[in-house]
């Protein structure tokens, strides 16, 4: 069993699939956490997927590291689970230098022009891998090899809430102001975090998503809809 179980504190452990980030290692993560979530173990609280690993939370009151783990190598040996489909979603971006302060400088570095930056960033449907950061922080890949670069080397204290930022082969849409070293390249004006709704976080692990390029007006036009609690994101879904 090419898998490795490490501690994750006293209520919980890791189930890793290697090193490798990438679609095939993440499939057998979500297919382990799919099989947990459809059948679960006594004592069993939650399962959150990574890139490479499982973390496995379990009730130390109900249960204990040795049983849930023994479950857990026999989902494991049983029959692979196919995860279900995640969704797939349509995000709008606006790729203007003063929503994307690092797109000009960005660009110039890698030898494009702003437009073309941007055809690439919004050209593939990227494939969200894991959350983290924050609640509604998506780790999505995977960029084009075009636009790889290294974190900045100096992070900013603050980048608005909504930057759609790249860094290594990776791309995401910030759900609030905070701290921040990647690229920042534009900004969606629908929210990937609200509290007020059904479900607050937008994205999860195994969703697709696709960058649609809209104007200033347009940014502008759903941003006011948002304020006023007139924006549905349903409405971003698409079509399976």
């Amino acid at each position: 069993m090419d898998v490795r179980f490490t501690s994750a504190g006293d209520t919980a452990f890791n189930v890793e699939f290697g090193e490798a980030i990438d679609r095939a290692t993440n499939a057998r993560v979500m297919a382990l956490h799919a099989r947990l979530k459809a059948d679960p173990p006594p004592g069993l609280v939650e399962t959150v997927p990574t890139f490479r690993s499982l973390l496995v939370v379990y009730d130390p009151v109900a249960t204990g590291r040795r049983e849930v783990q023994a479950a857990v190598e026999a989902a494991l040996a049983g029959s692979t689970a196919v995860p279900a489909a995640g969704r797939s979603w349509r995000l709008p971006v606006c790729y203007d230098p003063e929503l994307g302060p690092d797109l000009a400088g960005l660009a110039g570095a890698l030898g494009l022009a702003a437009e073309r930056l941007a055809a690439l960033h919004g050209a593939p449907e990227y494939f969200v891998y894991m959350l983290g950061f924050m609640p509604g922080f998506g780790y999505m890949g995977d960029l084009p090899a075009e636009l790889e670069r290294p974190r900045r080397r100096e992070p900013r204290l603050r980048v608005p809430a909504g930057s759609v930022a790249i860094a290594g082969r990776l791309t995401t849409v910030y759900p609030w102001e905070s701290p921040g070293g990647w690229h920042l390249i534009g900004r969606c004006p629908v929210p990937l975090y609200d509290g007020g709704r059904p479900e607050p976080v937008l994205l999860a692990a195994g969703d697709r998503v696709r960058f649609e390029a809209v104007d200033r007006a347009a940014f502008d036009r759903i941003a006011g809809e948002v304020a006023e609690g007139r924006f549905d994101p349903a409405g971003l879904r698409a079509a399976p």
